[in-house]
């Protein structure tokens, strides 16, 4: 499969050291503007790392993160979301006692590439929960949701904060099959509605191959495998990762 023609995301020979060994070793990729690149590996991989570096969180220890062609390497998270990079979490971490909407009038307020008056991000907020499905639980504490919606609202404060790449990072864990369904059928939507290029980190396999157009793998922080699913899916490398026959 032929690369992205426009690049809105690339890493050059990125590498993270933890200690002796590297959860990232020489990592080099591209994302093209308004992709959905899935992002795989067994556990251990450094899939979470990468996603690390790539908003900040992390500084990688040799390499270069690039954004829309600007160097972003070591810059804090703040200053990359005020950029434009979204980052959705594996086990949201919403303010509790604060209303659903609420917490995505924060992602508006104060999460994305410029400030706005609080009537504007309110406009905002609701507008991205009706877009979610969860107009209707606006003003219920967080507290009350269930894990899928809590889940949820960690996409759609994500989404106020107007990105144009969203760092996804297992949105499927805890779900059961027919959330997992839903859950790929709006991360489509969000693309194709929203423009938003997506770096999506998933477990579940189904999901991925199903929604992603392309997929890169890692072994042991090692780019093993870029392509599409079904090229993927066929690499002998990624399937001797993942079954442990790999040498």
């Amino acid at each position: 499969m032929s690369p992205p023609s426009e690049v809105i995301v690339d890493g050059e020979r990125l590498t993270k050291h933890f200690g002796g060994a590297p959860a990232l070793k020489d990592v080099s990729f591209g994302v093209g503007r308004g992709e959905i690149l899935g992002l795989i590996g067994p556990n251990g991989a450094g899939k979470t790392t990468l996603l690390n570096v790539i908003s900040g969180v992390l500084r990688p220890s040799d390499g270069r993160i690039r954004f829309r062609g600007r160097d972003i390497t070591g810059m804090p998270p703040h200053a990359i979301a005020r950029l434009g990079i979204a980052r959705v979490l594996q086990t949201p971490r919403p303010f509790p006692s604060m209303t659903v909407l609420e917490n995505v009038t924060v992602g508006a307020l104060f999460g994305g590439r410029d400030r706005r008056a609080t009537s504007t991000a309110l406009e905002q907020a609701e507008f991205i929960l009706q877009f979610m499905g969860l107009h209707d639980k606006r003003n219920l504490p967080v507290g009350r949701l269930n894990l899928q919606e809590k889940k949820m609202v960690e996409l759609a404060r994500a989404l106020a904060m107007r990105p144009e790449v969203t760092l996804i990072d297992e949105a499927m864990s805890g779900l059961n099959p027919s959330e997992i369904e839903g859950s790929m059928r709006l991360i489509r939507r969000v693309r194709d509605e929203f423009g938003v290029t997506i770096i999506w980190v998933e477990h579940v396999m189904k999901a991925i191959m199903g929604v992603a157009e392309r997929v890169m793998v890692l072994d042991f922080g090692q780019l093993i495998a870029v392509g599409s699913p079904s090229e993927v899916a066929r690499d002998e490398r990624v399937v001797g990762a993942y079954l442990g026959t790999g040498k």
